[in-house]
Parts: C-alpha cells; structure tokens; sequence
C-alpha cells in the first residue's frame, strides 16, 4: 500500500540525519495522499540507520492504523490534525533543531530581519500558546495540532505562506507540497532561526514590509520570477 510514499517519506526522514537536525531517533516526517486520505508516517523511536521504507506507518485521517507492523509515531495526532485543519499541504516535518526550539522555549516568535526570511515566509514564523494542563493531560499531542491551528486562525496567517510554526516550549514544526519539501523547510527555519538569534543579539530591526513583500512574492504565487519556469 501506498510504496511509492513510502519510499519518499523514508527519504524525507533520511534527509532530516543530511541536514543535521536530528540527534538519536528525534524528528519525524510524514505526507499524505490526498486521493485515499491516508497518511505514511516514521515509526515511534526507531533508528534513523535501521530504517526502511517499509517500517514506515499508513495511518487514516481519523487516527486508525491501516498498514504497518511498528507504532506510528507519537506525534502523529499532531501530523493527522494538521492534515485535516490545512488541506493543501502535502507533508509535515517535525524537528528538536536547536536555533528554533531556543525561540521556542523563549515563546518568541522569529521575526523576518532580512531577506533570506522573507525568500522563505511573508511575516515572522509564529510561536503558538502554552498548552494548558489539561489540554496536555488529555490528548497531548493532538491539542498540540489544535493549538497550531487556532494560532494560524487567530492570526489571520496563510499556512501557504508561512510554512512553519513554533509550539510553545517544544519546538518547530514545517509543511510544504510534499514530505521532502517540508523537510527542507525545516533545514532553511534552523537556518532563519540561527540568523535571527544573531541579529537580535547585534539589536537589528525588522526588515521594511516593503522588502520582506518584494522578496517573499518574488519566489511565491502567481507572478514570481525567481528561478526557471
């Protein structure tokens, strides 16, 4: 079921150990096929090393397992929520990457200072509330889902265009079209995260709407010109 995902997820988990945002077996990746609503998920704790496509985890929409011998992921209410609260995005990154869980066990979001943020995301990278006691009590990780949701909600933010988010006192987590893109998403927010940390200790300001605009529409939506077409 679903090999060819499973292939690309493996893939997109592997390239979280290239881009050295993992330690040990932190950090998960996951993408849904959107035809048949199912999910392929990294297993729970398993060794980036040891890992084939086939220990990768077929999840429904609505939590239940539908393929797959190992434990998905603890985090995959948190992935499954995502999916049903975004519905363009194709895959879902989750890291501990140090820059990004220092903003957010700051609860700071990472405003845009310059250009290389706004190539990546038109506005700051938001840090969402604390949970509460009780939302942690009872169904962790998919209040944790709901919480990015409501943050995206209340902030009237695009997912589409800021691809990342910061969960209060826990760390990033990254979306794009597919699992390897959200991957990368979570290499380059380490990234903006690293430079922001930098410039707010050298006191920078924000970089002008004008140019976080110019630069971010330059690479995204309908009139971009960056790249080959």
């Amino acid at each position: 079921m679903l090999e060819e995902l499973k292939k690309k997820v493996l893939e997109a988990n592997l390239s979280l150990v290239e881009y050295k945002l993992v330690l040990f077996t932190w950090g998960n990746v996951s993408a849904i096929d959107r035809e048949t609503g199912l999910v392929v998920i990294k297993p729970s704790g398993v060794d980036y090393a040891a890992m084939t496509a086939d220990d990768m985890v077929v999840m429904t929409l609505d939590g239940k397992k539908a393929e797959g011998e190992l434990n998905p992921s603890s985090d995959t209410p948190t992935h499954l929520e995502l999916y049903r609260r975004f519905p363009d995005i194709g895959g879902i990154a989750h890291t501990h990457s140090t820059f990004a869980v220092a903003f957010a066990q700051a609860a700071k979001d990472i405003a845009c200072y310059g250009t290389t943020h706004a190539d990546f995301a038109y506005g700051s990278v938001p840090c969402t509330r604390d949970l509460t006691a009780e939302e942690i009590r009872t169904d962790y990780e998919l209040n944790t889902g709901r919480v990015i949701a409501e943050c995206f909600s209340e902030r009237e933010i695009d997912p589409a265009n800021v691809p990342a988010v910061l969960v209060h006192s826990h760390g990033p987590f990254t979306w794009g079209k597919d699992a390897a893109q959200a991957a990368k998403n979570s290499a380059v927010l380490e990234e903006v995260a690293k430079m922001a940390y930098l410039s707010e200790n050298l006191q920078a300001r924000e970089a002008s709407k004008a140019i976080q605009k110019k630069h971010y529409f330059r690479k995204h939506g309908k009139d971009a010109y960056y790249g080959q077409k």
